[in-house]
């Protein structure tokens, strides 16, 4: 049987903004042109695998801001929680299934 860790408050908070920022993150960048900058369309069809683009019309100053935000969060979240205080807590060998418990924490309360 899977140990269960006591996961401090705090981190499980941290893991599930982390969670949220990325796949608020995923969904913008999903909406958003596949260019940030803008380029005109293609097709490569000579290649193992056709490819093809639209034209871009870039993303605009606030798209931008708005990626580098929550990319920043992303980070800021990312060292906190992988640098949290609790890991030392774990011994050395647990740590990637204690890793692995934390983020998968929210499954289990849902």
């Amino acid at each position: 049987m899977a140990t269960t860790y006591d996961f401090p408050s705090d981190l499980l908070a941290g893991q599930e903004e982390l969670h949220q920022v990325r796949a608020e993150l995923s969904a913008l960048l999903k909406r958003l042109p596949w260019s940030v900058e803008p380029l005109d369309g293609f097709s490569d069809t000579a290649g193992w695998r056709k490819v093809e683009r639209p034209a871009s019309p870039g993303w605009t100053a606030d798209e931008q801001a708005e990626v580098e935000k929550l990319r920043q969060r992303e980070h800021e979240l990312a060292v906190f929680v992988s640098g949290h205080r609790f890991w030392a807590e774990v011994a050395v060998g647990e740590r990637v299934d204690a890793r692995m418990g934390l983020k998968h924490a929210r499954d289990e309360t849902e």
